[in-house]
């Protein structure tokens, strides 16, 4: 027994799930492991039970399904023991915009961010109400970067992160944390999913030290985490370069420039 909150980890099977799984079942937290692979799922959770004695639920669901996506929206819903979300499962795709089809730009969209912000939507009302909990969103330096070539995945995890940062401003004074990650490229098996060989990659950071980075941002309550960032006075010259940008925003006046001259 635990009077720690269960952890809901959607993309639980492997890679950066999985050892978030690891992390929280170390800390003594109980677990509800979300992903398509049951198989996989299941051994992970006979592995954690046994090494670290926490209750484990195994959730099958593809989030690209409806009725998947909303059987888990129920549990997060429904089971107040679940005070910790954490939304990680993603997918990347190869090839330029106009190489890739138009189903499969769909489907990225639809599990990188519908589904998303549908499990957080699901669990938020109720964090808030109880005055506590996290909402973990795994987003990507991706979404920093159009010049990365990868448009539809970095406008996916750009989604995650602006919905990240209006969610910790609208929950932090309810008693929610709500955090965005920032991976640069990871060695999971997103790669091999997405037609890209991992070996053309120049760097690439294991998961174990990304997980273990994230956590450090958990524990200080950091609203966005950005483990590959070496200097974190670029993040905040960014903010302050965007706050400024705000400040020249007027709502009745067009700028000089787009006034038309006689």
């Amino acid at each position: 027994m635990t009077n720690r909150p269960t952890v809901l980890i959607t993309g639980a099977s492997t890679g950066i799930g999985a050892v978030y799984a690891e992390r929280f079942a170390q800390r003594g937290h109980n677990l509800v492991l979300v992903a398509r692979d049951l198989s996989r799922l299941e051994a992970l959770a006979a592995t954690l039970r046994d090494q670290h004695s926490v209750a484990i639920d195994v959730l099958q669901a593809d989030l690209t399904q409806l009725s998947d996506l909303q059987t888990v929206e129920a549990r997060l819903r429904d089971d107040a023991s679940i005070g910790i979300l954490i939304n990680n499962a993603g997918a990347a795709q190869s090839g330029t915009f106009i190489e890739q089809s138009t189903d499969s730009v769909a489907q990225l969209v639809a599990l990188n961010t519908t589904a998303l912000v549908r499990l957080a939507s699901a669990i938020a009302p109720r964090l808030a109400q109880a005055g506590e909990g996290a909402i973990i969103n795994i987003s990507s330096v991706v979404g920093l970067a159009p010049e990365f070539g990868m448009s539809v995945y970095g406008a996916t995890k750009a989604f995650v992160l602006f919905l990240s940062q209006g969610l910790s401003l609208e929950l932090t004074p309810k008693g929610v944390y709500v955090q965005a990650v920032l991976p640069a490229a990871t060695r999971t098996e997103i790669w091999d999913r997405a037609g890209i060989d991992i070996n053309t990659l120049s760097e690439i950071m294991e998961v174990s030290d990304l997980v273990d980075a994230a956590l450090v941002g958990f524990d200080r309550r950091e609203p966005v985490t950005i483990p590959p960032l070496q200097e974190d006075e670029r993040w905040d010259a960014l903010q302050a370069a965007r706050q400024g940008l705000l400040s020249q925003i007027k709502q009745s006046a067009v700028a000089p420039r787009y006034l038309a001259h006689s």
